[in-house]
């Protein structure tokens, strides 16, 4: 049998586990703009280890005597900031994720409203992945609040749902998080489970019953049926997975991206749980309140591309393929990726992403209010690359110089060094 379990609520738990009084409140986690990492005081980041696929490398130390009017009040006194988790008891007054933080504060007389803390949650994650590890054979972190588990040769089929009912309960008592966990002998049809049985709630689903549990669901429940998808499936008047899987032809199109998911929602995968997979990208992105300089823009530029600098050179990665995003306001973007087999170093990384910058910004009349940059095609033995001999001997002493910043910063705080671009750009 497979498992997953899926914290409830997640951050709104986590916030209850060192603030009782939250409990039973109408409370939501909200998140705004950014203003520490482009601030020119010294920040306490603090660097995380294996955090699952679409976690954070790095985190903030946050002020715990900090207000959500502090945070997402700006000067003209303008409520900023978005709804990122709820709890339940939002739920009849229409609070949804994405929900602007002033709206809900209309939709809900007395709504509690917490400043995000990731550095919390990835810690108190952690600890919890660390307690898991000791109860299930394999473990695989698939994000900051959900793991799947393969019980196969552990747990005897026919006491699985005492054990994943004795493990919630566990989890409970130890560290006062509500969790649900779905058993299944496919990791898919198991999260679906998960879906179905919040909050608080185990359940397992039998190879004889999963068709009748899996044919009423609506295919937008689906994990890896996106909206595209979906919209096209309804035009052939397929609403539910049940309908889907009479007509599987449909998937055909979609080659083995398709085979894979007739596959997923039928509950013969088979997929394993992958315990540990190398990492394929690493990002950094902030949103901000809307900034016409292009000189603060390039600032902001640089100083994002440090700290993802940092964290390259942190991991031992080199990277080969970078992209970069914005965002005008408005509602336009644009982006784009360079592949440059190039030895990493941090001079080599803040001038190409400042050049990618420099050939994306075409709207100069307009505000930017989002800045993304990511890294990704790192070399390693299965995917081994030939450096540019032009450039080899200089990228050569300038990671020879990136490393000796690392070791200053590791020791001192990665502001400790910066750049003077940082100040004058």
């Amino acid at each position: 049998m497979k498992i997953h379990l899926d914290l409830d609520c997640y951050f709104v738990s986590a916030e209850r586990t060192r603030n009782h009084n939250l409990k039973g409140k109408a409370v939501v986690v909200a998140k705004g703009s950014d203003k520490r990492i482009f601030a020119n005081y010294k920040k306490a980041a603090v660097m995380l280890g294996d955090t699952g696929a679409f976690n954070s490398i790095f985190e903030f130390e946050n002020n715990q005597n900090r207000t959500w009017q502090d945070e997402f009040i700006d000067e003209d006194g303008i409520i900023r900031g978005i709804v990122i988790a709820k709890s339940y008891e939002t739920k009849p007054y229409g609070i949804k994720t994405g929900t602007s933080l002033k709206d809900a504060l209309i939709m809900c007389p007395g709504l509690r409203v917490l400043p995000s803390d990731h550095l919390f949650y990835q810690e108190l994650s952690q600890k919890l992945r660390s307690f898991l590890e000791l109860k299930i054979p394999m473990l695989e972190q698939y994000s900051i609040d959900e793991f799947f588990g393969d019980l196969s040769g552990w747990i005897k089929q026919e006491d699985t749902f005492d054990f994943i009912t004795n493990l919630r309960d566990e989890i409970m008592d130890r560290f006062d998080l509500p969790i649900t966990i779905g058993a299944s002998k496919s990791k898919w049809i198991a999260k679906l489970i998960t879906d179905k049985a919040k909050p608080f709630g185990v359940k397992v689903v039998h190879d004889k019953d999963i068709n009748d549990f899996v044919n009423p669901i609506g295919i937008d429940e689906f994990p890896g049926i996106g909206q595209a998808l979906s919209k096209k499936l309804k035009s052939y008047y397929i609403n539910t997975l049940g309908e889907l899987k009479e007509r599987p032809r449909l998937l055909d199109g979609y080659g083995k991206m398709g085979q894979n998911l007739y596959k997923r929602i039928s509950g013969i995968d088979n997929e394993p749980v992958v315990a540990h997979s190398d990492r394929r990208a690493i990002n950094i992105s902030r949103n901000f309140k809307a900034v016409y300089d292009r000189n603060e823009i390039k600032r902001r530029v640089m100083i994002l591309a440090r700290y993802l600098s940092y964290t390259i050179m942190k991991l031992g990665l080199n990277p080969t393929t970078f992209y970069c995003k914005i965002r005008y306001e408005h509602g336009l973007k644009n982006s784009q990726s360079i592949t440059q087999d190039r030895l990493f170093n941090e001079r080599f990384m803040i001038d190409l992403t400042l050049q990618i910058f420099e050939e994306l910004d075409i709207f100069k009349n307009y505000k930017i209010h989002y800045i993304g940059i990511s890294a990704s095609n790192f070399t390693n033995n299965s995917n081994q690359k030939t450096f540019s001999l032009l450039d080899y001997q200089e990228d050569k002493k300038q990671s020879l110089l990136s490393k000796g910043l690392l070791k200053i910063r590791d020791k001192y705080g990665i502001d400790t060094i910066r750049y003077g671009r940082e100040s004058i750009c």
